[in-house]
């Protein structure tokens, strides 16, 4: 029996190109958001079902899941929306998934693992990019050095930011980047902010940023050190100019309010852009005794390998077999996820 998902915030940039992926697979989600203007259109337009609703009331929130089997959530801020979709999720025996990429949002959904497995569903957060690609790739090097003790990875994504990227990237604007040291995470000491890697086309001067995969990597590797990094610009080059412009005032929740009103008129990148621009990621493992293990991995742009990722999730998730609880992109499909992904090269491991 097919399986019936439901895409929430499909009228949002990612969103759209979900429903676009979908049509070309032949799948029938149900297209959802709160706004009706926005959302009506676009179903009518696709020929799926839809769904108004918000995420503040949770009866209702339940109640708009009758007959849904798995939850494509779509949008942010997911410091904002995640709980409460997942909280509904898991009420109604829902599947969930995600493409947050917000360190705090991972740890709190992962954290209920032990929910999931009783709900009898499974919980996938950061079903695109960022995280599955990098995921793997940390799970990889894992595997090519047992008792790897440190992990370093490292990103570089052209083509631009959607509206949401840039929603997400300012709200941590002021604050310090995050690694883990010895299992915690914390503040990058000075000696991390900065390194040199070498992508598969070549060196690049990278700095240390609060990705996701200093919370889902620790959970796919068990390395207890880990620092992730990304080559300007990009959403962080984007970040890293609103902080020149606004200080120390970046924090304040006036200027956040400035400053997501711009960025929530961005166009997000076109198909043109999309199509031109490849992402390059970059991972080192070392171990006590200072063997090292590295690898590199190329992909299509960030934003369509996430729509790529997501229906290949939801596809696994309807053929069965995916344990329940919640895990990472690594945990729930093996490190070989990302290579089975359209565009995505895998460079040697070693």
């Amino acid at each position: 029996m097919p399986m019936t998902w439901l895409l929430y915030g499909a009228y949002g940039y990612t969103g759209r190109l979900v429903v676009e992926a979908a049509r070309r697979a032949g799948e029938e989600p149900v297209l959802a958001g709160r706004d009706a203007s926005r959302l009506e259109p676009m179903a009518r337009s696709a020929g799926f079902e839809h769904r108004v609703f918000g995420l503040g009331e949770p009866s209702a929130l339940r109640a708009a899941l009758t007959g849904i089997d798995a939850v494509v959530h779509c949008a942010g801020p997911f410091s904002a929306t995640a709980r409460p979709m997942l909280d509904a999720c898991l009420a109604t025996g829902t599947h969930y998934l995600d493409i947050t990429g917000e360190i705090a949002v991972f740890e709190a959904v992962l954290q209920r693992h032990q929910e999931a497995v009783d709900a009898g569903v499974s919980v996938l957060p950061g079903s695109g990019f960022d995280v599955v690609p990098s995921d793997c790739l940390a799970a990889m090097l894992a595997k090519a050095l047992p008792g790897a003790t440190s992990l370093e990875l490292a990103f570089r994504m052209d083509g631009g930011v959607s509206p949401g990227t840039a929603r997400t990237a300012i709200e941590s604007l002021g604050s310090a980047s995050l690694c883990r040291v010895g299992s915690t995470i914390v503040d990058v000491p000075a000696d991390r902010r900065r390194r040199q890697v070498t992508f598969a086309d070549g060196e690049a001067s990278v700095t240390a940023v609060s990705w996701g995969d200093v919370a889902t990597a620790y959970y796919s590797t068990g390395i207890p050190d880990i620092t992730v990094y990304t080559a300007l610009p990009g959403a962080m080059g984007l970040a890293a100019a609103a902080v020149a412009i606004a200080g120390g005032a970046s924090r304040r929740p006036g200027v956040q309010r400035a400053l997501k009103g711009v960025v929530d008129r961005l166009p997000g990148p076109s198909g043109r852009a999309r199509r031109r621009s490849v992402g390059q990621l970059w991972g080192r493992a070392t171990d006590g005794q200072g063997s090292t293990v590295t690898g590199t991995m190329t992909t299509p742009n960030a934003y369509t390998l996430t729509a790529d990722a997501v229906l290949h999730v939801v596809s696994r998730l309807a053929s069965g077999g995916i344990p329940h609880g919640a895990l990472t992109p690594a945990q729930a499909f093996g490190p070989d996820l990302a290579a089975q992904l359209p565009g995505v090269t895998v460079h040697a491991i070693g």
